[in-house]
């Protein structure tokens, strides 16, 4: 029997490869976070149809509301989510596991599995048109040409069989028709883009046969393969010792600035954003509880929920200090509790808590929101 080499079929030339302190969660004393401190061708002119008008964000969801079908009843997974970002700013969205993150991220793209899933309702506008009502084949050209995304796990990501240089240039194959030596060349570009060492020597190579951070680049370069606007980087560091996120984060700021993009970080470690992000998008429970800019949210955090994910992050001066973590568990999609979803683990939670969910409102400048029924000045006061 004869096999086909798909790397071979493309390069038939080549030979085959063999400071300030969040005020305490639990103890008054306890500190919280410090004040945060390419080569590349130009690749074939293409239409830009989406170009936001003066005044419009590019990217903008509104009210984003998804739900899928399971055997315990209707899961509530994102409820009415609303964020924006625009060219050459960095948003984080932070949350722990099942806070509605990374479907959130998959509705923007277009990816869900429907069904399962169903996009309720909402709007994601991109340079004013919702992508939402617009064809299959429009969504289409947007993904990855306009909006691309860097998945999680990169191991699970790429194909063990193809090589990491025919997976990095196939959109550019598929989409500009581009031959196999200008898909060679641009795929080592890419690569050394991202700082892969020796890209033309390991443009053969198998994802095997690259470390986890290695790994994760190429996913990057993929994604950068048809220079989107849009970057969405979903858990870019997982799995990753912390040398290598440092590395990764840094990359990615590196190729945000050149490329002029925006770019989306999903993730659930405050410290892996602190120099990064601009913007922070808090979720639980599929909802927006807080929003800021990075200085304001690791300065003086609005919502419990925020508090306690910054008193969780482990501190070089607070040596022989317990970890701090936040009590019980998110809560089921299926049966979110009324009122606030946060308060059976809140410390600070009243009976309006258990009555009534909070809205998302504005606290002082317009950048800043939280969905708390107290100020964080009220907050303060309880700890003194």
């Amino acid at each position: 029997m004869t096999y086909s080499n798909p790397y071979q079929q493309q390069w038939p030339n080549q030979p085959a490869p063999a400071a300030p302190v969040v005020a305490g969660w639990d103890d008054p004393n306890r500190g919280g976070w410090d004040t945060p401190t390419a080569a590349w061708s130009t690749p074939p002119s293409r239409a830009r149809v989406n170009q936001p008008r003066s005044g419009e964000h590019l990217l903008d969801v509104r009210d984003l509301r998804v739900e899928f079908g399971t055997r315990d009843g209707v899961a509530h997974v994102v409820n009415g989510v609303s964020f924006h970002v625009d060219p050459g700013e960095t948003l984080a969205i932070l949350g722990e596991s099942g806070s509605g993150k990374s479907v959130t991220a998959q509705a923007v793209m277009g990816i869900l599995d429907t069904p399962p899933a169903v996009v309720r309702s909402g709007q994601v506008l991109f340079g004013g048109e919702d992508l939402l009502t617009v064809s299959a084949d429009r969504r289409r050209q947007v993904r990855g040409q306009e909006i691309a995304m860097v998945f999680q796990d990169a191991l699970s990501a790429l194909n063990p069989v193809f090589p990491v240089g025919w997976q990095i240039s196939e959109a550019l194959r598929s989409r500009r028709g581009i031959n196999k030596a200008d898909a060679r060349r641009r795929a080592i570009e890419l690569m050394d883009m991202v700082q892969i060492p020796a890209a033309a020597e390991r443009v053969d190579d198998y994802p095997h046969q690259f470390s986890g951070g290695m790994r994760q680049r190429v996913m990057i370069a993929m994604a950068l393969a048809m220079r989107p606007k849009v970057l969405i980087a979903d858990e870019p560091t997982t799995a990753l010792d912390v040398t290598v996120q440092a590395q990764i984060m840094d990359l990615l700021a590196t190729l945000r600035a050149e490329l002029e993009m925006a770019l989306i970080l999903i993730t659930h470690d405050l410290g892996v954003v602190a120099d990064v992000a601009d913007r922070i998008t808090v979720m639980y429970a599929g909802r927006v509880v807080e929003h800021a800019d990075v200085h304001t949210l690791y300065a003086q955090p609005a919502h419990p929920y925020t508090r306690g994910l910054l008193a969780s992050v482990p501190r070089l001066d607070h040596r022989g200090h317990g970890l701090h973590s936040i009590s019980g568990t998110p809560p089921n999609p299926a049966a979110i509790p009324d009122g606030c979803a946060f308060h059976p683990r809140c410390p600070w939670a009243q009976q309006v808590c258990r009555m009534t969910a909070p809205t998302l409102v504005r606290i002082g400048r317009l950048d800043r929101a939280s969905a708390c029924h107290f100020p964080p000045e009220a907050l303060d006061a309880r700890l003194a």
